[in-house]
């Protein structure tokens, strides 16, 4: 009788964790600041998530079953957190055809198209997020104010960048804002997801004591905006805003948390997390200091995507019993 030997691609080792159970943890510490986000914005942000959500899931649907024509692979749940991930990068007055536009993009050109979830190099909801901002730029800026008259509708990176652009200055613009209100959400402008600083840090910890991710990505790129801003701030204070508020403002800690530790678009070791942490970090920050758009996190996650391969490349230990050349 013949052997055959099958020998598949690494890994090799198997946990207990499956994909449904950690896209439903991530579900679950999500669930904080969608509460927060729809206690604040009401029935509106509740609706784009519901919609969003609900797009994702039938466009991923159909895709694998009529063009791809493989396993239906709705039930592990990765589209419902791509939709409900992407509705977060999303102002809440949002026309609901963009909302489907983007969830189409998102699963479609993010995802799909590379041969679905595992196989993706790019984040499908950040891909989504920067198509809709780059296509339709001031649908994705006009946010509705949570309270009457609070900055304009403007959010706080927005708010400064302009106010620093017609030379105010820091201690000029202090007064207008409340970091209370960026970490509660409370009369803060902005995204779904970038209202709540302390139910996203509330679902950060549920994460790590469920094991789903580490804290090296998120720490590094936190760590590193802290760093960089605070030497900038310390320099010129009254031209650069403390990292205090880089932390609490735009989608730092939605992204740091939830969307730059996704498994696929990720590096495989704590060194290589290092170093894309860093990189996240950096470009962050140059690109809400200098850049031409108030938040840079997105691209910055992205263009890190990108390199994950090379980085993941020069942090590859070495075979045992391998030559040192």
């Amino acid at each position: 009788m013949e052997n055959k030997i099958i020998v598949s691609p690494s890994p090799h080792v198997h946990g207990e964790e499956s994909t449904a159970r950690l896209m439903r943890d991530v579900l679950i510490a999500l669930i904080p600041a969608f509460l927060v986000t729809v206690w604040v914005y009401g029935a509106r942000a509740f609706f784009v998530t519901v919609v969003c959500t609900a797009s994702c899931v039938l466009f991923e649907y159909l895709i694998q079953r009529f063009l791809l024509k493989g396993k239906n692979t709705i039930c592990n749940y990765s589209a419902i957190v791509t939709g409900v991930l992407l509705a977060f990068n999303l102002p809440a007055n949002i026309p609901f055809g963009l909302v489907v536009l983007g969830a189409l993009v998102a699963i479609g050109v993010g995802k799909m198209s590379f041969g679905g979830l595992g196989r993706n190099p790019f984040n499908p909801a950040l891909v989504g997020r920067v198509f809709l901002l780059l296509s339709f730029p001031v649908a994705m800026t006009s946010f509705s104010s949570p309270v009457p008259d609070a900055m304009s509708g403007a959010t706080p990176l927005a708010f400064v960048k302009e106010a620093l652009k017609k030379g105010l200055n820091v201690s000029d613009i202090l007064p207008e804002l409340s970091y209370s209100d960026m970490f509660t959400g409370l009369g803060k402008a902005g995204s779904l997801g970038e209202i709540a600083a302390g139910a996203l840090l509330l679902g950060f910890v549920y994460l790590l004591w469920r094991k789903v991710i580490t804290w090296h990505i998120p720490v590094f790129i936190l760590g590193t905006m802290a760093v960089f801003s605070g030497i900038l701030w310390g320099i010129d204070p009254e031209k650069y805003m403390s990292p205090l508020f880089q932390l609490l403002t735009g989608g730092a800690i939605l992204g740091a948390v939830y969307m730059a530790t996704d498994y696929v678009t990720s590096p495989m070791n704590k060194r290589g997390m290092a170093i894309y942490g860093i990189g996240i970090g950096v470009i962050t920050i140059l690109i809400r200091v200098w850049g031409a758009y108030p938040e840079g996190i997105s691209f910055a996650i992205l263009i890190m995507n990108a390199v994950v391969p090379l980085i993941n490349r020069y942090v590859k230990p070495k075979r045992f019993g391998a030559v040192k050349k």
